[in-house]
């Protein structure tokens, strides 16, 4: 008796504990779909590799321009005073103004950041897609459930209405069989004593096929209602199948679209939680103010894209400053039998200096202007930003109450109706109720109990919305 109340004992423990390993799993595997999503992403990639790329444009900026080098060689050599030059060759290395290759790589720097925050913004908002991706594919599921459990409570009702219908056929057939065969019988005693029952109606001939007849007709009225009820459920089956259908044909299309953006087959499984966690937001989330999109990665790129354009433009002032080039010119002297000067075969060597003279000014200062237009575009662009952020955050809040609101009042509705519903399905089976409220009741709950579903998935977008516009990159 020991071992085998230890046995259970175990058993029952090894039972909780992988429940509570599979719920686990459950709630780890929206996670676990987001990471998924972030590495494989085509979007997410594109971005960084953008942003990569943009990184490689910093060591180009910021180095000096190619040396240049030029070789002349004399198809006959030229006489001078002290030989015959053969070739001539020079070396010049052109040099910007002071600052102008730091103002570059400045630029080319904030641009690379600016690339980040694209990157970033990519990567924020496929876990926002996923996540609503996600919350569909539960309510499609859900909604499946729902139905199919309001398909076994149909049937339920379907077989009390058939019991109904041939309980009234068989209770109306043997009544009035028997009404008839009394009739035959004993005519005058149930005339007598319909005529006591009456108040002394007079003609027991007349009173008796009345009774007859009244009663085939309700026998028969009653049967055919019940036949219309057992119809009637079988509308309501059908209508509720079909839906059934469209249902899980949309939930493959949700599945194929999850699966695109993990970058996954589109006919790969998806594991969805039973249950969505109905917790508030924290009230960080929930605040207004000044500093609430300053982790928006919209905003800091057009930030960077702002302090690119200032750096740009003082490599552009810079830029209308002269260039110096140093150089070197090396001739290649032969000595001639002709002279008998001391430098006779030496060979020439020049040193050099080059200076450019930017005298066109209009181009310049053209460059600068355009600059200081795309940094004022720029200022607009970020107000429009915020503008445009702070809209859609009163709007996720605005659906966040809604959603808050609806679950709350769609979970006590359907509490109150599936009260109802036990209450007039033992009425319904017990005669003491018609079929027409049991379906309006059942209606009524499966109504409540899909707009449920439909309340806390909308809540958990907008759960999902605030933190996309609060750039949280986590549950």
């Amino acid at each position: 008796m020991k071992t085998s109340n230890i046995n259970k004992i175990m058993l029952i423990c090894l039972t909780l504990i992988c429940s509570t390993v599979a719920q686990s799993q459950q709630s780890d595997s929206l996670m676990n779909y987001l990471n998924t999503a972030v590495r494989n992403n085509p979007t997410v990639l594109q971005r960084y590799n953008e942003y990569q790329a943009a990184l490689q444009k910093v060591p180009q900026v910021g180095s000096l321009p190619d040396p240049q080098l030029e070789l002349g060689v004399f198809l006959k050599p030229m006489e001078l005073i002290s030989g015959s030059q053969v070739a001539d060759i020079k070396l010049m290395q052109m040099f910007p103004w002071f600052g102008v290759i730091k103002n570059a790589k400045d630029e080319m720097s904030l641009m690379a950041k600016a690339k980040f925050e694209t990157f970033r913004d990519a990567k924020l908002q496929v876990y926002y897609d996923v996540q609503r991706t996600y919350f569909d594919l539960y309510k499609v599921r859900q909604n499946i459930r729902i139905s199919e459990r309001n398909v076994e409570l149909l049937k339920t009702i379907e077989r009390l209405a058939l019991v109904k219908y041939k309980s009234g056929s068989t209770g109306g057939s043997s009544s009035s069989a028997g009404r008839n065969m009394s009739g035959g019988n004993t005519a005058p005693t149930s005339g007598s004593s319909g005529m006591n029952a009456m108040g002394g109606n007079s003609g027991s001939t007349v009173s008796q096929p009345t009774v007859q007849s009244g009663s085939s007709s309700m026998g028969s009225s009653s049967g055919s209602f019940g036949l219309s009820d057992v119809y009637q459920i079988q509308i309501e089956l059908g209508d509720l199948e079909n839906n059934i259908a469209s249902l899980k044909n949309e939930k493959q299309v949700v599945v194929a679209r999850f699966n695109s953006q993990l970058n996954r087959l589109q006919t790969d499984s998806v594991s969805v939680s039973d249950l969505l966690p109905t917790e508030p937001l924290d009230i960080a989330y929930l605040s207004v103010n000044d500093s609430m999109f300053t982790r928006n990665p919209m905003l800091g790129m057009i930030h960077y894209e702002q302090q690119s354009l200032d750096a740009r433009k003082r490599m552009q002032k810079q830029m209308g400053l002269p260039m110096v080039g140093v150089g070197v010119n090396y001739s290649v002297i032969n000595k001639s039998e002709m002279s008998t000067s001391p430098m006779n075969g030496k060979d020439m060597i020049m040193p050099m200096v080059t200076l450019t003279l930017p005298i066109y000014r209009k181009k310049y200062k053209s460059m600068q202007t355009e600059t200081q237009f795309l940094k004022t575009a720029s200022e607009q662009n970020y107000l429009a930003a915020v503008n445009s952020l702070q809209t859609e955050y009163y709007e996720a809040l605005q659906l966040y109450n809604d959603a808050g609101r609806r679950m709350k009042l769609y979970e006590n509705q359907s509490l109150l109706a599936q009260k109802s519903m036990d209450i007039l399905l033992k009425s319904f089976s017990s005669g003491n109720s018609s079929l027409t409220d049991v379906l309006r009741i059942r209606q009524q709950l499966l109504d409540y109990e899909l707009k449920q579903v439909e309340a806390v998935t909308d809540f958990n977008k907008a759960k999902a919305w605030v933190k996309r516009l609060k750039s949280v990159d986590s549950l």
